[in-house]
C-alpha cells in the first residue's frame, strides 16, 4: 500500500520530530545516527536550551553538570547564568578535545583510532 510507513521508517520520524531535524550531529563528536541523539539541556532541566549530543558525550557532560547543580534551584538571574555558562563551558570543552583530536589525525600526529586519552 502506498503511503504506508514501515516501523523502522515510524521510529526515524519520530526520532526527527524529537530533535527537530532531518539533519541531527552531535556537537561534540559528529555522529549522525538519530537514534542515538538526545537533547541535553545546557543548563539543566530548569532552562530549555538544547544541544544535539549523542548518547556517549551526553553521559560525559550530564554527570559533572549534576554534581555541580546537587539539588539547588534557580532562584535567581545570577544562579541561572551562572549555571548556563558553567554547562555551556563543559560542552564547550569537550567539544574543543574533539576539534584537536581530529586536527592531530589530519595532520598523522595521532592514529586513527581512539584510545580515549585527550592530548
Amino acid at each position: 500500500m502506498p503511503g504506508m510507513m514501515t516501523p523502522a521508517e515510524k521510529r526515524l520520524e519520530r526520532a526527527y520530530r524529537r530533535l527537530g531535524t532531518r539533519n541531527p550531529v552531535c556537537v561534540m563528536c559528529g555522529e549522525t545516527n538519530p537514534h542515538v541523539i538526545e537533547l541535553h539541556h545546557i543548563a539543566g532541566t530548569l532552562l530549555n536550551d538544547t544541544v544535539p549530543i549523542c548518547r556517549n558525550c551526553h553521559r560525559k557532560v550530564s554527570d559533572p553538570q549534576k554534581d555541580r547543580h546537587g539539588l539547588e534551584t534557580f532562584d535567581s538571574d545570577q544562579t541561572r547564568i551562572g549555571h548556563y555558562l558553567c554547562g555551556l563551558a563543559d560542552v564547550l570543552a569537550a567539544v574543543a578535545v574533539t576539534l584537536k583530536a581530529f586536527g592531530e589525525r589530519l595532520l598523522g600526529l595521532r592514529p586513527d583510532r581512539d584510545d580515549g586519552e585527550a592530548s
